[in-house]
């Protein structure tokens, strides 16, 4: 039994950002990690927005973290069974410090490092420990943890007290739920992610994607990258290997019947994407879930004695942006923030970390979160946005730009018939308002009363 002013567990993002805040208040820190180190079952798609990390570590270049590429060009595209519409941008200004904030990392080097900053600074980082519940006293409030080694080694557990303990444990948030904090996600409010690393040296990365030096790029796939199914496939750039995977919502894959690796390899042999992987050699495999509940169901973030941040809070973007580490971060951040603020006042109650709650909503954080929160609702309402609408769009620019002769006016009548088959001039309409309404994108104007009467008139 040993005893710390407050215990995290997990150490992703989530958990070393409130580990840090809490030992730089003068706290007793442990952070606790299933895995053998930080970042060895952690996983993402391979983009990381560190505005939130140059607040906790400003000189975070200095200090050497394993960042791989900062992202100058963005884009998607939109995939038919053959063809491919793309749309891209790219700035050379973000070639610049601080690069738009925007980099390439892998998680397995990046959270490892993360969370030696972390002991450095004196958090006790305890690896390869699995977390079995949380301890109560006799009148409910959190006091500490059992632990124990994983199945197949040391059997013998154990206990950490703290009157405070941050649950920073992911997506699957286990501790979390048996501590009613929330229920277990549906599948229609989880989308799986699986992504393979391939290596690629680094000179044939820089050619086939037009970059120099440190120079990386962030492309997104709809329509045929995922079979039809809600979601998106990418590849992202690093020094010498490619980050390619794909993300569905899980209710989707399993209606579908295809199995997640089935769905990458058919991703990766698409006649857009096979080119720029060709000759890269698998590295590594892995799947995630990411928490898509989006604001309207967010869980209760706090009890007395207990926080809850990152992943397992659902505290992830659900707009276009796909933000994920950052959010985590911040949230990390205030929930070290608010321990501190507990410890000083000798109060763990509900009532005082209810100002985690309230970092939170003065946050970029919820503020986003609020921004879209009807976006997951469009997109289970409005499948098709993305699914048939991108194949149908690829088809309609192939048959625009197809040459044999045939007059321009008759391609301009086989892009309308396409149109109107494929999509529909009403449909159209009443999605577009829909998306006006779920991205929160135009002012009330003329454009959304024409949208308005459009769907209206459907």
């Amino acid at each position: 039994m040993t005893d710390f002013d407050v215990i995290v567990v997990g150490a992703g993002p989530a958990g070393v950002s409130a580990a840090l805040e809490a030992a730089r208040g003068g706290l007793r820190v442990a952070l606790l990690e299933r895995g053998a180190y930080p970042g060895a079952k952690n996983l993402m798609g391979g983009v990381l927005y560190t505005h939130v990390l140059a607040e906790l570590i400003p000189d975070f270049r200095d200090r050497g973290a394993p960042l791989e590429r900062h992202v100058v060009r963005r884009g998607m595209s939109l995939l038919s069974a053959e063809a491919e519409m793309s749309l891209g941008f790219r700035n050379h200004r973000w070639d610049r410090p601080p690069h738009n904030h925007s980099y390439t990392v892998l998680r397995a080097r990046f959270d490892r490092w993360f969370a030696g900053v972390a002991e450095a600074e004196g958090v006790e980082l305890l690896a390869g420990v699995v977390v079995d519940r949380v301890l109560k006293d006799g009148e409910g409030r959190a006091q500490g943890v059992a632990v124990r080694m994983p199945e197949g080694e040391d059997p013998s557990g154990g206990e950490l007290r703290a009157p405070l303990v941050i649950l920073a444990e992911g997506a699957n948030g286990m501790l979390a739920e048996a501590e009613g904090l929330r229920p277990r996600p549906s599948p229609r409010h989880m989308a799986l992610g699986v992504k393979e690393t391939l290596a690629l040296p680094r000179e044939t990365i820089e050619e086939r994607f037009g970059l120099e030096g440190e120079q990386g790029v962030a492309w997104e796939y709809v329509g045929e990258a995922t079979a039809g199914l809600r979601g998106a496939g990418f590849v992202y750039t690093n020094r010498d290997t490619l980050s390619v995977g794909v993300v569905v919502y899980a209710s989707d894959l399993a209606a579908s019947g295809l199995m997640p690796l089935d769905l990458l390899d058919r991703f990766k042999a698409h006649p857009a994407v096979a080119p720029l992987l060709k000759g890269g050699e698998v590295l590594e495999y892995g799947a995630h879930l990411i928490p898509e509940t989006g604001y309207d169901r967010l869980p209760l973030l706090f009890r007395d004695g207990v926080l809850l941040a990152g992943d397992a809070a659902g505290l992830v973007s659900t707009g276009p942006s796909h933000e994920g580490a950052n959010y985590a971060m911040a949230s990390g951040r205030m929930a070290g923030q608010t321990a501190v603020a507990a410890h000083r006042a000798g109060d763990f109650s509900s009532a005082l970390l209810a100002q985690y709650r309230r970092r939170l909503e003065d946050s970029f954080v919820l503020k986003d979160m609020v921004h879209h929160r009807a976006w997951p609702g469009f997109l289970e309402q409005n499948p098709h946005v993305l699914s048939r609408w991108p194949a149908a769009a690829a088809e309609m620019a192939e048959a625009w730009f197809r040459v044999g002769g045939t007059p321009r006016s008759e391609r301009g009548a086989e892009v309308w018939d396409l149109f109107q088959r494929r999509v529909g001039i009403w449909p159209f309409a009443a999605t577009a308002f829909q998306m006006r309404n779920a991205l929160r994108i135009l002012g009330y104007g003329k454009t959304d009363k024409l949208l308005e009467y459009l769907a209206r008139n459907w």
